[in-house]
């Protein structure tokens, strides 16, 4: 009857291959800040290009509002009330993570605050605006011009 067993080169490939395997999911799990910067850019980009086109179809005035942390989106319930939208995956309140940030440059050629609402007008017809995604290294630009192209592009 054959010993039974594994032998030490079985027992080496197995322990190789796992650590292969956690070295990979290390490296994904924490990610790239310049990688995340941009399909955070990205996905903030398709996020605004999606609320101007709704307010548009639904014949309604949104906004969009960042805080350094993250951004959310704001249906207007009358001139002077805005409420959060939570019930849109698209439009939800989204925060970014460690380490970056994302805050706005400018709206209509103006200086614009941190917490300053970025109205997306029914008529289609917005003012040109910027913000700025950053991971500490590098800084991304997410510009929207008059007709609601928004794109992405890096800063020096």
């Amino acid at each position: 009857m054959p010993p039974r067993g594994f032998t030490l080169v079985e027992v080496l490939v197995a322990v190789t291959i796992i650590a292969i395997a956690a070295g990979v999911t290390a490296v994904a799990w924490h990610g790239d800040p310049r990688i995340d910067a941009g399909r955070e850019a990205r996905r903030f980009a398709g996020a605004l290009e999606y609320a101007a086109a709704r307010a548009q179809w639904r014949r309604e005035t949104l906004a969009v509002q960042v805080d350094g942390h993250g951004w959310r989106f704001l249906h207007r319930v009358d001139p002077a009330q805005w409420t959060t939208i939570i019930d849109d995956d698209t439009l939800a309140p989204r925060a970014l993570p460690e380490p970056l940030s994302i805050l706005p440059v400018q709206y209509a050629g103006q200086p614009v605050e941190t917490g300053a609402l970025i109205p997306l007008h029914a008529s289609g017809r917005n003012e040109p605006f910027s913000f700025v995604v950053a991971d500490g290294a590098s800084r991304l630009a997410v510009t929207a011009d008059p007709l609601n192209r928004v794109a992405v592009a890096p800063l020096p």
